[in-house]
């Protein structure tokens, strides 16, 4: 008779081969997107922003947003992210979530925080509230597009919340270098956003147990 020892390492044995079975199944993109210079420097010392010029909105200093869009299972639970208020900035300061992600907003100053848009995507205002507010305000983000938040009281707040329809994206590091893991093999349109106006696009064709090498332009 096998002892349970031995049946728990013979289980253990055959749940590491299944998980490493399906990660040979799994693609990656990998690659570097061109990020736009910065064309001004943000109203405040900060270590992080969203700064406007000309109309545009852009992260300070730039990052891209990749992501990949395509036919993909919804998520077995409900996913959550959080942006918070911290010495008078959102942190962080631009946020890629999947739709259908509900957001909190913790305030983390000694001081009323009032987060709002006016942005299509998403129009709300959370109204004032302390950092001892519970349960802490959120927002349900059920509508892809790009939502713009500001803080009420405190004029050079901002913050972007990117809402895509997928699960499969990533916030590049400021050399505009990515990289997705993780996803199945097929047909997918990939997309590299750099600011409220610029958004670039090409299909890609992924094999599993691969990794493709795409750069921007």
């Amino acid at each position: 008779m096998t002892s349970p020892r031995l049946r728990r390492a013979a289980a253990a044995a055959v749940l590491s081969a299944l998980t490493a079975a399906a990660g040979l199944g799994q693609a990656s993109i990998e690659g570097r997107a061109a990020l736009p210079k910065p064309l001004h420097a943000p109203v405040m010392n900060k270590r992080y922003g969203i700064v406007a010029f000309g109309g545009v909105l852009s992260p300070f200093p730039p990052v891209a947003i990749v992501y990949v869009e395509g036919s993909f299972p919804p998520p077995a639970s409900a996913p959550k992210a959080s942006m918070a208020q911290k010495d008078l900035n959102f942190l962080p300061a631009i946020l890629p979530v999947q739709v259908g992600t509900r957001v909190e907003f913790p305030n983390l100053d000694d001081t009323y925080h009032n987060i709002f848009s006016y942005s299509p995507a998403k129009r709300f205002d959370l109204g004032r509230y302390r950092s001892d507010e519970r349960p802490i305000p959120s927002v349900l983000f059920d509508v892809p597009g790009l939502v713009t938040l500001r803080c009420d009281i405190h004029e050079h707040m901002r913050a972007l919340i990117l809402v895509v329809d997928t699960p499969h994206f990533v916030v590049s590091d400021p050399q505009g270098r990515y990289r997705l893991a993780g996803l199945p093999g097929g047909h997918y349109l990939m997309k590299v956003w750099l600011d409220s106006r610029t958004t670039l696009q090409r299909p890609v064709d992924l094999q599993a147990g691969s990794t493709l090498h795409a750069d921007f332009p």
